[in-house]
C-alpha cells in the first residue's frame, strides 16, 4: 500500500500557488475560476499545437490546389484524347500528398494513369526532415511530381528500353529503375546539353528523335518554357523493379512513362506541349495513319539484338531462382539433419552427450582442415 502511495504521490502534479492575494484577470462562473497568470507553460503547448494544426490544413489545401489546377489546364486534352478521360470526377485523392486520375479508351492505349506525388506540406515535421536532409545531402531534391504511364495494347509497342533523362535526374532514376539498366547513356548534338539519352540501340534513338511531319521530339524538349519541369520520358517493355522469376512476354507491359516537376499553380498550363508531344509520340510508336511504327522501323538486326538480350536476362534470373531454391532445399536438410540429431542426443545420457559432441567436433575439425589443404 505505501508503494502505491508513493506512485500517486509522483503522479499527482503539485497544487497552484492559488493566494488570495491574486489581482490580475480571472474569469469567474459560480465556484469555477479560471485565472490565466497560472498558466504559463501551458500556452506555448497550446500555441505549438495550433501552429501544427494551421500548418496541416495551409498545407492539404495547398497540395489540393496544386494538383487539381494542373489537371484542369490539362483536362481539355485529356478528353480530345480518351472516351473515358477520368474514371470518376476530377482526381481520385489517396492521403494529403497523392493523387491519381484513370483515363481509357483511345487507340493503341489499354490505360493512361496520372499520378501526383507531392511533397508533405501538412506535415510540419516530415518538411522539416526534407529541409534539413537537403542541407546535408547536396544531391537530394525533393519536388512535386506528376507521372503520367501509358500502357500500349499488345503488339502496338516493341520490345525495347529507351529513354530521355535529365542529367540532374539520372542518379536517382538508375537507382529506382531496374530497367534501364538494359541501357547505355550518352549525349546527342539532337538534344539540349541539360538531356542524356538512355538507349540499348543507336537505332531505336535514331527513329524516336527523328521528326515525323510536323511532330519533332527534340524541338519539344528543346522549349525553354518547360526544360524546368521535364524530368524523364521512358519507353519500356521491363518492370521498374528486378523480378524474381522469369517474365513471359504477356507479363511485360509495353508502356511510355512521361515525368515531369509540377510548375505553379499560377502556370500550370506550362506543360501542355509536352504532354500534347507524348500523345504525338504515342501514335509515332504504335503507328497511326501512314505512320509505320517503331516496331517496322527498326532494322531486323536491331529487333534480333534486343530479343537475345531479353533470352540472356531471362536465363539469368531463371539460373538465380533455381540456385536460390537449391540453397533454400540445402537448407531445410540441414535443419531436419539438425532437428534429428537434438532429438537424437536428449535420449543419450550425459556421459554419451558428450561423447557425441567430441565426435562432432572432430569431425568438423577434420572437415575444416581437408578444405584449407585443397586450398
Amino acid at each position: 500500500m505505501a508503494a502505491l502511495n508513493n506512485i500517486a504521490k509522483f503522479l499527482t502534479p503539485p497544487m497552484p500557488n492559488v493566494s488570495v492575494d491574486y489581482d490580475g484577470f480571472e474569469l469567474r462562473y459560480k465556484f469555477l475560476v479560471f485565472r490565466p497568470a497560472y498558466f504559463k507553460n501551458e500556452v506555448y503547448f497550446l500555441g505549438a499545437a495550433l501552429l501544427y494544426v494551421i500548418f496541416y490544413f495551409v498545407g492539404k489545401k495547398a497540395n489540393e490546389r496544386k494538383a487539381h489546377k494542373w489537371f484542369e489546364a490539362h483536362e481539355a486534352l485529356y478528353k480530345l484524347q480518351f472516351s473515358k478521360p477520368t474514371h470518376t470526377e476530377g482526381l481520385s485523392q489517396d492521403g494529403n500528398s497523392d493523387f491519381f486520375a484513370f483515363s481509357t479508351g483511345r487507340r493503341a492505349l489499354t490505360s493512361l494513369h496520372t499520378t501526383f506525388t507531392l511533397r508533405p506540406r501538412h506535415d510540419l515535421f516530415q518538411t522539416i526532415f526534407h529541409f534539413v536532409r537537403g542541407l546535408v545531402e547536396l544531391d537530394y531534391k525533393v519536388y512535386d511530381e506528376v507521372e503520367l504511364e501509358f500502357t500500349f495494347r499488345e503488339g502496338a509497342a516493341p520490345e525495347t528500353v529507351w529513354a530521355v533523362v535529365a542529367k540532374d535526374e539520372l542518379k536517382k532514376i538508375r537507382d529506382e529503375r531496374w530497367d534501364l539498366t538494359f541501357t547505355k547513356t550518352t549525349d546527342t548534338t539532337a538534344l539540349p546539353a541539360s538531356l542524356a539519352v538512355m538507349s540499348e540501340f543507336a537505332d531505336v534513338t535514331t527513329n524516336l528523335l527523328k521528326p515525323y511531319g510536323a511532330f519533332s521530339l527534340p524541338a519539344v524538349l528543346s522549349l525553354p518554357a518547360i526544360q524546368p519541369y521535364f524530368r524523364s520520358l521512358s519507353l519500356t517493355d521491363q518492370p521498374r523493379t528486378r523480378p524474381s522469376h522469369a517474365l513471359s512476354p504477356s507479363e511485360r507491359t509495353r508502356r511510355l512513362i512521361l515525368t515531369l516537376a509540377l510548375p505553379p499553380t499560377s502556370d500550370s498550363a506550362a506543360t501542355l506541349p509536352l504532354v500534347t508531344a507524348a500523345f504525338q509520340l504515342v501514335d509515332v510508336i504504335a503507328g497511326a495513319g501512314r505512320l509505320p511504327g517503331l516496331a517496322a522501323a527498326l532494322r531486323p538486326e536491331t529487333k534480333t539484338k534486343l530479343r537475345k538480350m531479353r533470352e540472356e536476362v531471362e536465363r539469368q534470373i531463371r539460373d538465380e531462382g533455381a540456385r536460390e531454391k537449391r540453397e533454400e532445399a540445402e537448407e531445410q536438410k540441414a535443419a531436419a539433419r539438425k532437428k534429428a540429431q537434438d532429438e537424437r542426443l536428449s535420449k543419450l545420457s550425459a556421459a554419451e552427450q558428450k561423447k557425441a559432441l567430441d565426435r562432432e567436433k572432430k569431425r568438423a575439425m577434420r572437415k575444416t582442415q581437408g578444405k584449407t589443404k585443397m586450398r
